[in-house]
């Protein structure tokens, strides 16, 4: 071989070595470079005729599918892309890796179809994309169903087998309590990597930017019965914030069986019904939403971190008797941290919301220890994504629903009734003659008058009824309760949160 063609080989294979060697911490390195910029907003946003377009408008644009990224190549993923308009005004950059190195994925309006609109998409150059959805076949061979989306600032959302969108995710969350406001980081620019034709998981990697903070993400998407997210992500701030909410969970909550609506003739309407928390020490707390009148911050502090997610426990038809909303297939949300994460704690917002259009209820894990600016920030967890079958639980026993109100006695105007229903293998087991006590406290502002424990006959379920005094009701009243026979704890704590009067 000739000096000449031997160095153009080594050259091309420098070349795929090089492309093939796109990685995270290339994102990384993104990510450092710019937080050591000051903050620039993006000077690009959608040409006026797109923003002006009403909802229905902008809903009767759609990605044509037969242009999808990777169909022509009948690989088991594909990607297709969301239009700008009324509501993503600020278009964000895509690219694909591939074995021969990344490539820009540039917009086309010929990949779209319009509908009634009458717009000039000649004119917008390379106008770039609002975001994207994945697509696999998940509930069937046939058929690529939809079962991830990235779309709008750091928001993400996936789907399991049988599901039905619901709640979402985000990248980060900056000051949702505290601080001077609340502010949104943003997903920036994507790299997708190119699956091959006998792939499994798809992976895509992500830049986040705002005013404070920078980040590399990489999101390694597993689709199933319980799609499942490998996520890795480096921080860097540019400047000190408030709360740093690691892996933000964001869901609805209108109303429930422990809050019911007065008027509306369904049960309940909720994406979520509780937000559900392992400790590391081994105990498995659960706590109901609520739709206060007012926002509510709790939270739960920790050495060490199991798990936190927002589930919805409430699976059956005849809990919402929705026949369009199916609120019953919406996914519950796990997150369960794979590296070490420091102490800190899970902290839980709700905030009021009149209607079940608003995403009202955000959960994530606040680190005790902020790092320093420019530090890195790294963290490592699990998302799942749950339908029934798959649900993560506690290992004991949980609760099934909770319930408030009197019953035939009249309560004083500062006491409140809670009936508890908790089932799982601990209670299963019991035998008949099991004594099993209910163990209730209010650790703040309250004081129990009674509280009682015993299994329903009707269902096999145990049920635990506390009525608490409630010491001063202009403030909230927290309540702990669980089920113990002997020494054994047989379930999750119920944590519940009374919030005051004018909250209510």
């Amino acid at each position: 071989m000739s000096l000449v063609r031997f160095a153009a080989c080594l050259a091309i294979a420098l070349h795929i070595s090089t492309a093939w060697a796109f990685t995270f911490d290339d994102v990384a390195e993104r990510a450092q470079l710019q937080a050591r910029q000051p903050y620039r907003e993006s000077s690009r946003s959608a040409p006026a005729q797109l923003q002006a377009l009403s909802y229905d408008e902008y809903r009767d644009i759609r990605f044509r599918p037969d242009r999808a990224l990777w169909r022509s190549d009948k690989l088991p993923f594909e990607l297709m892309f969301f239009h700008l308009g009324k509501f993503q005004k600020n278009p964000v950059r895509i690219d694909e890796v591939t074995p021969q190195g990344t490539r820009h994925i540039p917009y086309r309006a010929a990949d779209f179809d319009y509908g009634k609109n009458k717009l000039s998409p000649q004119s917008w150059g390379d106008l770039g994309f609002a975001g994207f959805r994945a697509h696999y076949p998940l509930n069937s061979g046939e058929y690529k169903d939809e079962v991830a989306v990235f779309l709008g600032a750091s928001y993400f959302r996936a789907l399991g087998a049988g599901q039905r969108y619901g709640l979402s995710a985000r990248g980060l969350a900056i000051d949702t309590v505290g601080g001077q406001g609340e502010e949104f980081p943003a997903f920036i620019r994507f790299w997708a990597v190119k699956p091959t034709a006998d792939a499994t998981t798809l992976t895509i990697y992500a830049l986040l930017d705002s005013q404070r903070a920078t980040g590399a993400y990489q999101f390694d998407i597993h689709p199933g019965g319980e799609t499942v997210m490998d996520v890795r992500a480096r921080l860097f701030l540019r400047e000190k914030v408030a709360t740093l909410g690691i892996a933000p969970l964001t869901s609805m909550f209108f109303f429930g069986e422990n809050q019911p609506h007065r008027t509306d003739f369904r049960p309940e309407v909720h994406d979520s019904d509780g937000l559900m928390v392992a400790t590391g020490d081994g105990e498995w707390i659960w706590r109901p939403l609520l739709n206060p009148k007012q926002t509510l911050a709790t939270s739960f502090g920790m050495r060490k971190l199991r798990g936190f997610g927002l589930m919805q426990r409430d699976r059956e038809f005849h809990n919402y008797e929705d026949s369009e909303a199916r609120y019953e297939m919406r996914p519950s949300a796990w997150v369960e941290p794979t590296g070490e994460w420091a102490p800190g704690r899970v902290e839980l917002v709700q905030l009021s919301t009149p209607d079940e259009t608003n995403d009202n209820i955000v959960a994530y894990w606040v680190p005790q220890e902020l790092p320093a600016p420019l530090q890195p920030l790294d963290f490592t967890y699990r998302l799942h994504w749950q339908g029934m079958q798959q649900a993560q639980h506690p290992p004991g026993a949980w609760v099934t629903q909770t319930r408030a109100g009197r019953g035939f006695a009249e309560l004083a105007e500062d006491e409140q009734q809670y009936i508890i229903d908790f089932t799982g293998p601990s209670l299963t087991a019991l035998t008949p003659d099991a004594v099993v006590k209910a163990v209730v406290s209010a650790p703040a502002n309250g004081q129990i008058m009674e509280s009682n424990a015993y299994r329903l006959d009707a269902t096999g379920a145990w049920r635990m009824t506390v009525r608490v005094k409630q010491l001063d009701r202009n403030q909230p009243t927290e309540l702990r309760g669980f089920l113990q026979s002997g020494n054994d704890v047989l379930t999750e704590t119920w944590s519940n949160i009374l919030p005051p009067l004018l909250q209510r």
